[in-house]
C-alpha cells in the first residue's frame, strides 16, 4: 500500500515471505519492532509514521503513549496505526487533535491487497494534469463526475483526499472495455 502511494521501501522488506517474517519476528510480534518511519520518493518533505497497536481494543491511554513516543512530529505529514480490535470514541476524539493526517486501518483490511483483487476493476489516481485535461477534455467540473466517498477501499488503501479523480477500468467478456472516471468526495 506505502509503496502505491509512492513512498520508498527496500525491496527486501516488500519480497519478504510470511515464513521468513515469523522467522525475523516470531509467531506474536513485538509491535513496536514492526513500527516503520517513511520518506516520499519524489517529496522528502512528506514522512509518515506506521503504528501496529498493542492486540485488544484502543484506549486513549494507548493514543497519549503514542504521541510521547513520536518523535520530530513538527516533519510528520501523516500517521497510519494498524490496529487489531476497535478504537473507543475517546481515542478516536484524542486521535483528531493530531495536526496531520491520521488514517486507522483494521489489520484484516489489510491482509489482500484490495487493488490486485480479481473483482476490482483496474483503477488508477490521475494526476493534476491529467484531472484538468479530462475536465477540459469533456467540458464538465469535478462535482459532474460520479462520486467517490473516502472512505471507498480503494480510496482508503491510496489514502485519497476529495478532489482526486480516479480513472476506473473494466474489462470482462461481455463489456469488453469501459473507463469511467470518479471524483473523491
Amino acid at each position: 500500500m506505502l509503496k502505491n502511494r509512492g513512498y520508498s521501501i527496500p525491496s527486501h522488506e516488500i519480497d519478504l515471505s510470511l515464513s521468513d517474517f515469523r522467522n525475523m519476528h516470531g509467531q506474536s510480534p513485538d509491535p513496536d519492532r514492526l513500527r516503520l518511519s517513511l520518506t516520499h520518493a519524489t517529496n522528502s518533505s512528506k514522512r509518515i509514521l506506521v503504528i501496529f497497536c498493542e492486540p485488544g481494543v484502543v484506549k486513549v491511554t494507548a493514543i497519549q503513549n503514542i504521541v510521547g513516543q513520536i518523535i520530530n512530529r513538527d516533519t510528520l505529514t501523516g500517521l497510519i496505526l494498524i490496529v487489531e480490535n476497535h478504537i473507543t470514541s475517546q481515542a478516536l476524539k484524542a486521535v483528531n487533535l493530531f495536526s496531520f493526517k491520521v488514517e486507522i486501518f483494521q489489520i484484516t483490511d489489510l491482509l489482500v491487497n484490495i487493488t490486485k483483487h480479481v473483482l476490482k476493476p483496474k483503477q488508477q489516481v490521475l494526476t493534476d494534469k491529467q484531472k484538468k485535461n479530462l475536465l477540459k477534455k469533456y467540458n464538465i467540473k469535478e462535482k459532474q463526475l460520479p462520486r467517490m466517498l473516502q472512505t471507498d477501499a480503494i480510496a482508503r488503501y491510496y489514502g485519497l483526499k476529495r478532489g482526486k479523480v480516479v480513472k476506473v477500468t473494466y474489462s470482462g467478456e461481455i463489456t469488453q472495455m469501459h473507463v469511467t472516471y470518479r471524483c473523491v468526495w
